[in-house]
């Protein structure tokens, strides 16, 4: 029974960590725990974009972090 809890609880973390793309930091509106946004604002360097992840939760909802990661182009075989 814990076995499964905990799988759907993984499912569902998993579900909610998926990265989308904007092109304003400001245009995040309900930013959820866990959740990745690609935000390319040409504040990061030639072939990264800037990452907004919600990172803990406070009293006045998810904080929130950015870094710059690699650009990754369409994937080719």
């Amino acid at each position: 029974m814990l076995l499964r809890l905990s799988f759907l609880i993984s499912i569902v973390l998993v579900a909610t960590a998926h990265a989308g793309s904007v092109g304003r930091e400001q245009d995040i509106v309900d930013l959820k725990l866990g959740q990745r946004v690609q935000v390319d604002d040409g504040t990061c360097p030639a072939g990264q974009v800037k990452e907004v992840r919600g990172a803990r939760m406070t009293d006045k909802g998810v904080a929130r972090t950015s870094t710059c990661v690699p650009r990754y182009g369409p994937k080719t075989k």
